[in-house]
């Protein structure tokens, strides 16, 4: 035997000892479940998808069917499913990487494992071609088929986390793909569902790789102040501990770190750094009760022992015992004010509502009766309501439907009573409207105004929780455009829709018949070309807005239509005669044939992405080739920022900061169309930063501001602007700087004036 042979068989047996090791430890924490179990059913579909994907590896090297049991330990161990999820996670990747069908997957396992894994089979892009998004259709898909079975999601989030463990192996422009879907999908979703910790990893997870440099740094600063926190936590804690020892209370206390994606979430949204983060350390009381039907008094019970040694934050208190959140999350939450002078979180959970707290409603099954039980027996699917609703009348576009999802399902909530003293739980920031859609398509479509805690409110009034709202209607009113602004849940956004382009269709009919009338009584017949001249001439881009315009008579048929007809109209604005150049939208109105072949030699600069372009090599942005990217105005990237380039329609590139709405939104939608972005600049070209200033006034301020940027750091000032009211100022500073470093030092300097409390960068 050569050596290369001995080497592949080498190999050969490490792979198997490690595919058999790894699917061990999945049947020993199976068998250590309350689940019935069924080890027959998960080995035989271990060896089929072990057979299915023989020879193929994953990028890391290692063989293909160590994510399949990976992904089953995931559904197993952290969501505590049982052997259906398991083999469908075991399976969730044959039908799409080999050639076995569903129905082969039905023959041998059986109907309802095969429907799992027909929904977990992705779509590939190419159905929808390249301006739709994959992903928000994918996701579409797995909605639907959800509402017949809730595990397809639960174990595409699991198939998601180990990815997101395994990212490393990955180019960087996949890296961004991967970790922008998870943010905008996949973490809100597993919050919905309850899976607390799963949540927090997968956005750390997306954290680290979109931002390597915060990520490594948040963590280095919270190693540095663990000492601090340790001492914090001990000395909170010491008198807790006798208090509850007292009680005789069999109780666990462990301290809560906030992730570094909170924390750094919180430094961006508050504009604050890490040493002004208060909420670091949280401290959860987890208890075993001694009556299982009296847990939720024995948590008060805590909660006044340890209020009477440390005083509570009145307005902190938040109840979620006897109103659970709608992912099943239940606790009560106090804030302390410490011996240290510090305000301290408490979170207070029987040891119930711990596991539905970080492993949703898995963990419900737990604590059912009996020894043994099934997944199948769970009541997963009473969330699924809100989804079939939206489902009735869906968005056409898949972006939109995905963005009206995300506006119900992961919504923080309030909960209003109606005047019977029913509760319903609404997401936070809804409306009357919002509220009387939520209870009746009819009360939405016919609401005038309501009477929230008795009191006449308009239909834009935003609900608070504990409002008691009484919906008031009248037949003749009926829906109009205007309501979609104020409206925030998918479910009136969605009704509102339909009814509109419902009424918009009857409009647009009376139109057609208006237009067939007048032209009948001139001697014409409606044609195409009549249609396209009219529109033309009314300067609308479709017939289905010109039949509206009829429909609505904001628009009324007269004698220069008939000259427009016959070509008798001689001053015409020229708009057809510009032709092309009409419907540029930088060449504005009045565009003569030098500023139009200036504009498109511009145009013409922008770097092209070709055929041969490699997506996997990063592009590098120097002052060379800095003017061939289109930089847009939505996030203002400078030398500094993390940056990914975007593929536009035309193929030119786009240079967005990783953390941008719009480059989140990109990243989820069309991730084939990310590449990986890094500067090589020199400090020789200047960029636009803006920051923003508060303080207290007083008499030299400005010329203190203005010494610290131009007289010490040499910077150009290119505008300021500046407001005093009452002793408080607030200001403007436009500046020219090389990069994010010059704005990082600019700020530090800045901090050091006397009276100047805040400084922050806008953009």
């Amino acid at each position: 035997m050569d050596d290369q042979n001995l080497k592949d068989l080498e190999r050969e047996q490490a792979d198997n000892k490690m595919i058999n090791d790894a699917f061990q430890h999945l049947l020993d924490t199976y068998l250590a479940s309350r689940h019935r179990k069924k080890i027959d059913i998960v080995t035989k579909a271990f060896n089929f998808a072990r057979q299915a994907h023989k020879g193929v590896r994953r990028l890391s090297g290692e063989p293909y069917i160590m994510h399949p049991i990976a992904v089953a330990q995931i559904a197993c161990e952290e969501m505590g499913l049982g052997s259906t999820s398991i083999c469908s996670a075991l399976l969730h990747d044959v039908v799409e990487d080999t050639d076995y069908t569903v129905e082969d997957i039905q023959n041998i396992f059986g109907p309802k494992i095969a429907q799992i894994v027909d929904g977990l089979t992705k779509i590939s892009g190419g159905i929808f071609g390249d301006k739709a998004s994959a992903q928000a259709e994918n996701f579409k898909k797995l909605l639907l088929t959800m509402s017949d079975d809730i595990r397809v999601i639960l174990i595409k989030i699991c198939d998601r986390l180990h990815n997101m463990r395994t990212l490393a192996s990955q180019p960087a422009n996949k890296q961004y793909k991967i970790a922008g879907e998870t943010l905008y999908i996949y973490a809100p979703l597993a919050n919905r569902l309850g899976l607390n910790k799963i949540k927090t990893e997968l956005e750390d997870l997306s954290f680290r790789y979109d931002h390597p440099d915060e990520y490594a740094n948040i963590e280095k600063k919270l190693a540095n102040t663990e000492k601090q926190r340790d001492f914090l936590f001990d000395n909170f804690t010491a008198p807790i501990k006798k208090a509850l020892d007292k009680m005789g209370i069999q109780y666990s206390i462990k301290a809560r770190i906030k992730s570094p994606y909170s924390i750094w979430c919180k430094m961006q949204n508050k504009h604050v750094t890490f040493d002004e983060i208060y909420d670091i350390l949280a401290v959860r009381i987890i208890f075993t009760p001694k009556v299982r039907t009296e847990e939720i008094n024995e948590c008060f019970s805590i909660y006044v022992a340890i209020s009477q040694i440390y005083k509570s934050h009145p307005d902190r208190l938040r109840d979620w015992l006897n109103h659970p959140k709608a992912n099943g999350y239940q606790a009560l939450h106090v804030t302390l004010m410490s011996k240290l002078g510090r305000w301290v979180e408490v979170q207070i959970r029987s040891d119930r509502m711990d596991e539905v707290a970080e492993q949703g409603f898995a963990a419900h099954w737990k604590y059912k009766e009996g020894e043994e039980y099934t997944e199948d027996e769970n009541e997963l699917n009473d969330w699924l309501s809100t989804i079939k609703e939206i489902l009735d009348d869906p968005q056409p576009d898949a972006m939109d439907f995905l963005d009206s999802i995300k506006l119900n399902l992961f919504a923080s909530e309030i909960f209003v009573f109606t005047p019977k003293g029913e509760i319903k739980t609404l997401p936070a920031g809804c409306t009357a409207l919002d509220f009387a859609f939520q209870l009746h398509t009819f009360l939405g479509s016919h609401c005038i105004g309501a009477k929230v805690n008795h009191k006449l409110v308009p239909l834009s009034h935003k609900l608070n929780s504990g409002d008691q709202v009484e919906i008031l209607t009248s037949k003749s009113q009926h829906v109009k455009p205007s309501w979609i602004n104020f409206v925030s849940t998918a479910k009136a956004r969605n009704k509102i829709q339909a009814i509109l382009r419902r009424d918009n269709r009857e409009i647009q009919k009376k139109g057609e018949n208006i237009l067939n009338d007048w032209l009948k009584s001139n001697n014409l017949e409606l044609s195409t070309s009549i249609l396209d001249r009219l529109c033309d001439y009314h300067d609308m881009k479709k017939h289905e807005n010109f039949f509206q315009s009829l429909g609505d008579y904001s628009i009324i048929l007269g004698e220069k239509d008939i000259d427009e007809i016959q070509g008798k109209n001689k001053n015409k604005r020229d708009g057809a005669s510009k032709g092309w150049r009409r419907y540029v939208p930088f060449l504005g109105k009045k565009t003569n044939d030098a500023e139009t072949e200036e504009a498109t030699e511009d145009f013409q600069k922008y770097f092209v992405v070709d055929k041969n372009f490699n997506k996997k090599k990063p592009i590098i942005i120097s002052e060379k080739n800095i003017h061939q990217f289109i930089f847009p105005e939505c996030c203002h990237a400078i030398p500094g920022d993390d940056i990914l380039g975007y593929i536009d329609n035309q193929n030119h590139i786009e240079i967005h900061k990783r953390a941008c709405k719009v480059a989140t939104k990109l990243k989820s939608s069309f991730g084939n169309r990310i590449v990986d972005a890094k500067w090589n600049m020199h400090k020789q070209l200047f960029f636009d930063a803006t920051i923003e200033l508060q303080g207290i006034d007083r008499k030299g301020m400005l010329l203190d501001v203005s010494k610290v940027i131009s007289g010490q750091l040499n910077v150009d000032i290119h505008r300021i602007t500046v407001n005093s009211d009452e002793g408080i100022f607030d200001g403007k500073i436009d500046l020219k700087v090389h990069d994010r470093d010059d704005v990082k030092v600019i700020m530090d300097n800045l901090k050091g004036i006397d009276g100047l409390q805040e400084v922050q960068q806008i953009k």
